[in-house]
Protein backbone atom coordinates (compact mmCIF):
# COMPACT_ATOMS: atom_id res chain seq x y z
CA UNK A 1 0.00 0.00 0.00
CA UNK A 2 1.14 3.23 -0.94
CA UNK A 3 2.27 6.16 1.54
CA UNK A 4 -0.03 8.58 2.48
CA UNK A 5 1.12 12.02 0.68
CA UNK A 6 2.13 14.10 3.44
CA UNK A 7 1.37 17.96 2.70
CA UNK A 8 3.37 20.75 4.09
CA UNK A 9 1.62 23.30 6.45
CA UNK A 10 2.24 25.71 3.68
CA UNK A 11 0.41 23.63 0.89
CA UNK A 12 -2.35 22.60 3.12
CA UNK A 13 -3.13 26.65 3.00
CA UNK A 14 -2.52 26.99 0.14
CA UNK A 15 -5.16 24.75 -1.13
CA UNK A 16 -7.25 25.70 1.62
CA UNK A 17 -7.52 29.13 -0.44
CA UNK A 18 -7.60 27.61 -3.62
CA UNK A 19 -10.45 25.33 -2.33
CA UNK A 20 -11.97 28.96 -1.36
CA UNK A 21 -11.33 30.61 -4.45
CA UNK A 22 -12.63 27.58 -6.40
CA UNK A 23 -15.79 27.15 -4.83
CA UNK A 24 -16.72 30.72 -4.42
CA UNK A 25 -15.87 31.85 -0.55
CA UNK A 26 -13.67 34.64 -2.03
CA UNK A 27 -15.06 36.01 -5.56
CA UNK A 28 -12.78 37.80 -8.35
CA UNK A 29 -11.77 41.27 -6.85
CA UNK A 30 -12.96 39.89 -3.18
CA UNK A 31 -10.30 40.89 -0.51
CA UNK A 32 -8.50 37.93 0.99
CA UNK A 33 -7.35 39.15 4.66
CA UNK A 34 -4.24 37.35 6.15
CA UNK A 35 -4.82 37.38 9.66
CA UNK A 36 -8.27 36.22 8.97
CA UNK A 37 -6.86 33.26 7.56
CA UNK A 38 -4.54 32.65 10.46
CA UNK A 39 -6.90 32.39 12.85
CA UNK A 40 -9.29 30.40 11.14
CA UNK A 41 -6.89 27.92 10.63
CA UNK A 42 -4.98 28.17 14.21
CA UNK A 43 -1.81 28.99 12.50
CA UNK A 44 0.66 32.11 12.42
CA UNK A 45 0.45 34.44 9.41
CA UNK A 46 3.92 33.46 8.44
CA UNK A 47 2.90 30.35 6.59
CA UNK A 48 -0.18 31.96 5.07
CA UNK A 49 1.52 34.48 3.90
CA UNK A 50 4.26 32.01 1.70
CA UNK A 51 0.66 30.59 0.42
CA UNK A 52 -0.33 33.78 -0.63
CA UNK A 53 2.97 34.80 -2.35
CA UNK A 54 3.10 31.44 -4.41
CA UNK A 55 0.07 31.53 -5.19
CA UNK A 56 0.33 35.60 -6.60
CA UNK A 57 3.22 34.27 -8.40
CA UNK A 58 0.69 31.59 -10.38
CA UNK A 59 -1.39 34.54 -10.78
CA UNK A 60 -4.31 33.07 -9.38
CA UNK A 61 -4.01 36.53 -6.71
CA UNK A 62 -2.97 40.02 -6.81
CA UNK A 63 -1.79 42.31 -4.73
CA UNK A 64 -1.39 46.59 -4.70
CA UNK A 65 0.04 48.91 -1.89
CA UNK A 66 -2.25 49.78 0.71
CA UNK A 67 -5.00 47.41 -0.75
CA UNK A 68 -3.55 43.88 0.19
CA UNK A 69 -4.53 40.95 -1.93
CA UNK A 70 -7.35 40.35 -3.92
CA UNK A 71 -8.69 36.99 -6.24
CA UNK A 72 -7.70 38.00 -10.08
CA UNK A 73 -10.25 38.08 -12.24
CA UNK A 74 -9.42 35.41 -14.38
CA UNK A 75 -10.90 34.59 -17.47
CA UNK A 76 -10.61 31.13 -19.58
CA UNK A 77 -7.74 33.23 -22.06
CA UNK A 78 -5.82 33.67 -18.97
CA UNK A 79 -5.86 29.46 -18.17
CA UNK A 80 -5.21 28.98 -21.60
CA UNK A 81 -1.90 30.38 -21.49
CA UNK A 82 -0.14 27.93 -19.36
CA UNK A 83 -1.18 24.80 -22.05
CA UNK A 84 1.11 25.45 -24.53
CA UNK A 85 4.27 25.96 -21.90
CA UNK A 86 3.11 22.62 -20.53
CA UNK A 87 2.35 20.63 -23.36
CA UNK A 88 5.92 21.60 -24.39
CA UNK A 89 6.99 20.41 -21.25
CA UNK A 90 5.36 17.25 -21.62
CA UNK A 91 6.18 16.35 -24.75
CA UNK A 92 10.17 16.69 -23.83
CA UNK A 93 9.27 14.66 -20.73
CA UNK A 94 7.36 11.66 -22.90
CA UNK A 95 10.14 11.92 -25.79
CA UNK A 96 12.54 11.11 -22.73
CA UNK A 97 10.20 8.57 -21.12
CA UNK A 98 9.39 6.60 -23.58
CA UNK A 99 11.89 3.94 -23.59
CA UNK A 100 10.90 3.59 -19.80
CA UNK A 101 7.56 3.19 -20.25
CA UNK A 102 7.75 0.90 -22.78
CA UNK A 103 8.59 -1.23 -21.00
CA UNK A 104 5.98 -0.99 -17.29
CA UNK A 105 3.34 1.45 -17.42
CA UNK A 106 2.31 0.38 -13.88
CA UNK A 107 3.08 4.19 -12.40
CA UNK A 108 0.46 5.40 -14.81
CA UNK A 109 -2.18 2.89 -14.91
CA UNK A 110 -3.38 3.09 -11.21
CA UNK A 111 -4.16 7.31 -12.35
CA UNK A 112 -5.97 5.56 -15.24
CA UNK A 113 -8.30 3.13 -13.40
CA UNK A 114 -9.11 5.77 -10.70
CA UNK A 115 -10.17 8.19 -13.52
CA UNK A 116 -12.85 5.33 -15.04
CA UNK A 117 -14.09 5.39 -11.58
CA UNK A 118 -13.91 9.17 -11.47
CA UNK A 119 -15.78 9.27 -14.72
CA UNK A 120 -18.48 6.86 -14.37
CA UNK A 121 -19.17 9.21 -10.89
CA UNK A 122 -19.08 12.27 -12.43
CA UNK A 123 -16.36 13.32 -9.48
CA UNK A 124 -14.54 16.38 -10.51
CA UNK A 125 -12.57 16.23 -7.25
CA UNK A 126 -10.74 12.62 -8.42
CA UNK A 127 -10.82 13.66 -12.28
CA UNK A 128 -8.26 16.69 -10.76
CA UNK A 129 -6.69 14.13 -8.81
CA UNK A 130 -5.91 10.92 -10.85
CA UNK A 131 -5.44 13.59 -13.97
CA UNK A 132 -2.64 15.76 -12.24
CA UNK A 133 -1.06 12.36 -10.47
CA UNK A 134 -1.01 10.99 -14.28
CA UNK A 135 1.14 13.54 -15.75
CA UNK A 136 3.24 13.61 -12.40
CA UNK A 137 4.40 10.39 -13.48
CA UNK A 138 4.66 10.67 -16.92
CA UNK A 139 7.24 13.69 -16.45
CA UNK A 140 8.55 12.28 -13.51
CA UNK A 141 9.69 8.73 -15.73
CA UNK A 142 11.35 11.30 -18.14
CA UNK A 143 14.15 10.75 -15.32
CA UNK A 144 15.02 14.29 -15.43
CA UNK A 145 14.42 16.42 -12.17
CA UNK A 146 14.83 19.74 -14.15
CA UNK A 147 11.92 19.13 -16.10
CA UNK A 148 10.12 18.25 -13.21
CA UNK A 149 10.67 20.62 -11.14
CA UNK A 150 9.81 23.78 -13.89
CA UNK A 151 6.74 21.25 -14.75
CA UNK A 152 5.92 21.33 -10.73
CA UNK A 153 6.57 25.18 -10.84
CA UNK A 154 3.72 25.85 -13.37
CA UNK A 155 1.39 25.22 -10.49
CA UNK A 156 -0.48 22.23 -12.70
CA UNK A 157 -2.35 20.69 -10.10
CA UNK A 158 -4.56 24.64 -9.08
CA UNK A 159 -4.68 25.28 -13.18
CA UNK A 160 -6.52 22.28 -13.54
CA UNK A 161 -8.80 22.01 -10.75
CA UNK A 162 -10.09 25.70 -11.63
CA UNK A 163 -10.15 24.43 -15.52
CA UNK A 164 -12.21 22.01 -14.34
CA UNK A 165 -14.04 22.68 -11.69
CA UNK A 166 -13.90 26.58 -12.10
CA UNK A 167 -15.07 26.96 -15.92
CA UNK A 168 -16.88 23.37 -16.20
CA UNK A 169 -14.08 22.05 -18.86
CA UNK A 170 -15.37 18.61 -19.53
CA UNK A 171 -13.45 15.67 -22.01
CA UNK A 172 -15.63 12.84 -23.11
CA UNK A 173 -13.83 10.50 -21.16
CA UNK A 174 -10.54 11.26 -19.03
CA UNK A 175 -9.74 8.05 -18.49
CA UNK A 176 -9.84 7.04 -22.34
CA UNK A 177 -7.62 9.58 -23.33
CA UNK A 178 -5.30 8.61 -20.73
CA UNK A 179 -5.52 5.49 -21.75
CA UNK A 180 -4.85 5.76 -25.22
CA UNK A 181 -1.15 7.78 -23.95
CA UNK A 182 -0.93 4.61 -21.93
CA UNK A 183 -1.19 2.72 -25.10
CA UNK A 184 1.07 4.88 -27.49
CA UNK A 185 3.77 3.78 -24.97
CA UNK A 186 3.36 0.20 -24.50
CA UNK A 187 2.73 0.02 -28.59
CA UNK A 188 6.25 2.17 -28.72
CA UNK A 189 4.95 4.40 -30.46
CA UNK A 190 7.42 7.02 -32.28
CA UNK A 191 4.84 9.71 -32.10
CA UNK A 192 4.30 9.35 -28.84
CA UNK A 193 5.88 13.01 -27.75
CA UNK A 194 3.50 14.62 -30.40
CA UNK A 195 0.53 12.86 -29.33
CA UNK A 196 1.17 13.49 -25.92
CA UNK A 197 1.40 17.26 -26.75
CA UNK A 198 -1.55 17.37 -28.68
CA UNK A 199 -3.53 15.46 -25.53
CA UNK A 200 -2.58 19.00 -22.78
CA UNK A 201 -3.46 20.93 -25.88
CA UNK A 202 -6.51 19.45 -26.15
CA UNK A 203 -7.44 19.72 -22.19
CA UNK A 204 -7.30 23.82 -22.67
CA UNK A 205 -10.14 25.65 -22.25
CA UNK A 206 -11.83 27.69 -24.45
CA UNK A 207 -11.56 31.54 -24.10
Amino acid sequence: MAAPVVHSLREQIREHIVEGIVSGRWKPGERIVERRIATELEVSQTPVREALRELESLRLIESAPNKGVRVRNLTASDLEEIYPVRAGLEQIAAELAAPVLAEDTSALEPEVRGLYEADRKADAEAQVRHTVAFHRELVRASGNSVLLHTWESLGIEIWTTLSIRWLGTVQESYAEEHQSVVDAFKRRDPRVGQLVKEHVLGCAPRA
